[in-house]
């Protein structure tokens, strides 16, 4: 699959746009800098404004799966916000760095931030979720030559939360958010813990 990096970039970037048709979708090159540039030298960062889908802005890797790809398989991820701000295009990142550079995210994992994700928040950690906003036509994203990139949701989350998960499990800390019916995009929202 390594004749496919570029390709594959391309074509998540393609199947997020096709997914929020008629929203405005910018491609954020981003540049890791020296040292790190290596690791995601492909990445992009989609900028998805409010539209059709939903009021909230999108944030979208596009450069992951190119660098972890396993068998054709591999990860993307999508944070959503109640704005626009280049925090989250860094917070987007800061994420798929940590995940290429040695962590390997996925499905029920965390990510600990060392400090609020917008100030004056309590969530400092991101957990990695199912896409429950967008649903399985964004999370499923095929691939040139069979490949297949999985878009994970990336959600703002207290240390109080992670902790509860890290004693009753992932599952029972996705019902317990369920059913406080939180808006993943307030940035001030109380701990369900």
């Amino acid at each position: 699959m390594s004749g496919t990096r570029e390709p594959a970039v391309d074509a998540v970037e393609s199947h997020v746009r096709a997914f929020f048709t008629g929203h405005s979708v910018e491609a954020v090159t981003y540049d890791l800098g020296p040292g790190r540039r290596e690791v995601l030298p492909e990445l992009r960062v989609l900028v998805v404004g409010p539209g059709p889908r939903g009021d909230a802005w999108a944030y979208v890797t596009a450069g992951c799966w190119s660098a972890m790809e396993r068998n054709g398989r591999g990860l993307e991820f999508v944070m959503t916000a109640h704005v626009r701000d280049q925090r989250f295009v860094d917070l987007m990142a800061m994420l798929a760095y940590y995940h290429c550079g040695g962590h390997r995210l996925d499905l029920a994992h965390s990510m600990p931030l060392g400090e609020p994700w917008v100030p004056g928040s309590t969530c400092d950690h991101l957990l990695i979720s199912l896409p429950y906003l967008h649903g399985p036509a964004l999370e499923h994203c095929p691939l040139p030559g069979g490949g297949h990139a999985r878009i994970l949701w990336v959600l703002p989350v207290t240390r109080a939360e992670i902790e509860y998960r890290r004693r009753h499990g992932h599952e029972a800390l996705e019902r317990l958010l369920d059913e406080a019916r939180i808006i993943p995009t307030a940035p001030f929202r109380a701990s369900v813990v």
